[in-house]
């Protein structure tokens, strides 16, 4: 048996090749994906042609209405040799033939494919646009590089539109012209451009696409290839000369204040500032992977490789055949599989030097208390910061070293966060903000009341710091 897979061409039977027009007229029994074609109306209107239109007004997904036409052209084929037709040509944007294919190599079913004109072709005639660099799309499935033109398919109707209009808004600005291609190759066929904005205000067809031009790498400014290509071109011969002498050692610094201002942003709750901050650390992704390139050490494509890599393998609970049932779980899984990759001496291997100290310290204990160093309660180091304490005000007395003791205080009180889930670090930032909060207030009320801060004695500061306390007790999150 043979399954003939034709091509019906984009709208007109003048656009039907001679082998196709010989096929359907051989006598062979024919099935068509949609009898709702210009060409099949030409080719002889009073024929009654099987086709797969019921199953799409049975208000299936489209997944599962493609399911269902490729079985049903299965069983068309098994019964016999037959043509089944397609508009367009058959392997361009007609996700029912890779079906087919896919199942008739399995099935041993012989396949003959007889190719057609696609709306490919006739887009290229009426736009007058060279195809070299354009790229096919699908409106359902939407990948596209913005560098580059686009034709879209699968537009069959104002919801489609309206879809393929919010994606293209998420890397396009809304004046960004595109153009409509409607019935291209038959007698109803009409071109316009509108703005991408406009794209959904009027009717839609199975027989209609959308090219959409280029834009610019330096006009790409909502995707992460078109920021990519800014900093490239900054750091590039004739770029930015601060840029090209940038080093990563130059940088660290950068990098560093960037994750702070970051920090302060998630703290403030600012989503506008989250999200300026956030580009900022992306930038100094990006610049020391310019540098590497520049120096040959390293490129985006290695940094972006060995995350994706690594996720990948970390997750085998997503991307393979395990389960993990709770955070916990996964967590343990992640450090058994990172012992694996890199083999530690110590379990403290890896934890940077450069962390603040009081990150660094629970960041410690954490690992320490992984392996069972640590009090089984919270009463062990509580009792522990007295002792520290009472050690402390010796030193204090003469008796010892006061740093070193000051700094064994803080080293339980890390530990006591670390036990509570509270990040330490955090919870000091927190702690920070709120004195700011509260001694602003009590520098606005002796402004009020004329008085000089450096004036006061402790009972008239806390004084003021009790009525600032007090204020700032009434309003959300200012305490």
């Amino acid at each position: 048996m043979t399954l003939h897979i034709a091509g019906l061409g984009p709208g007109s039977a003048s656009l039907l090749t001679v082998a196709v027009r010989d096929l359907l007229a051989s006598g062979l029994p024919v099935l068509l994906r949609t009898a709702h074609h210009p060409t099949v109306a030409e080719l002889d209107p009073g024929r009654a042609w099987a086709s797969c239109d019921d199953i799409y007004q049975r208000g299936l997904s489209f997944e599962e209405a493609y399911a269902a036409v490729v079985e049903r052209v299965i069983a068309f084929a098994e019964a016999g040799d037959g043509v089944y037709a397609v508009p367009g040509h058959p392997l361009m944007a007609e996700a029912t033939v890779a079906g087919v294919l896919a199942v008739a190599k399995e099935r041993d079913i012989g396949v003959k494919l007889y190719p057609g004109v696609s709306f490919a072709d006739v887009a290229a005639t009426a736009l007058g646009v060279d195809f070299e660099r354009v790229q096919l799309c699908d409106a359902l499935a939407l990948r596209i590089d913005t560098q580059r033109p686009a034709l879209i398919s699968q537009v069959f109707d104002r919801d489609a539109a309206a879809g393929l209009k919010l994606d293209l808004l998420d890397v396009y600005p809304s004046d960004h012209p595109v153009t409509v291609l409607r019935a291209l190759g038959g007698a109803d066929e009409r071109v316009d451009t509108v703005p991408l904005a406009e794209l959904d205000r009027r009717p839609w067809s199975y027989l209609d696409s959308v090219f959409v031009p280029a834009i610019a790498a330096e006009d790409d400014v909502r995707r992460f290839d078109g920021l990519r290509a800014i900093v490239a071109r900054l750091h590039a011969p004739g770029g930015c000369p601060w840029d090209r002498e940038q080093t990563h050692t130059s940088l660290r610094q950068h990098l560093l204040e960037e994750c702070y201002e970051t920090l302060d942003a998630i703290d403030a709750g600012d989503s506008a500032r989250l999200t300026e901050e956030l580009g900022d650390v992306l930038l100094q992704v990006l610049m020391h992977a310019e540098v590497g390139q520049r120096e040959g050490t390293l490129g985006l494509a290695d940094v972006v490789e060995h995350i994706g890599r690594k996720l990948v393998r970390r997750h085998p609970h997503v991307f393979g055949g395990t389960t993990a049932e709770s955070a916990e779980e996964v967590a343990l899984k992640w450090d058994a599989l990172k012992q694996q990759e890199k083999p530690r001496s110590s379990i403290l291997e890896g934890i940077p030097v450069a962390l603040p100290a009081l990150a660094e310290s629970q960041s410690i204990q954490g690992r320490a208390r992984r392996i069972g160093f640590d009090w089984p309660d919270i009463e062990g180091p509580l009792e522990k910061l007295s002792e520290e304490m009472h050690e402390f005000a010796r030193a204090e007395a003469g008796d010892g070293d006061r740093e070193d003791e000051f700094g064994d205080i803080l080293f339980v009180v890390a530990n006591i966060a670390q036990r509570l889930g509270i990040d330490a670090e955090q919870a000091l930032r927190g702690a920070n903000a709120k004195f700011r909060r509260r001694f602003g207030l009590v520098e606005e009320l002796a402004r009020e009341r004329a008085l000089d801060l450096r004036d006061l004695d402790l009972a008239g500061l806390d004084a003021l710091w009790d009525e600032a306390k007090v204020r700032l007790a009434g309003a959300p999150g200012q305490a």
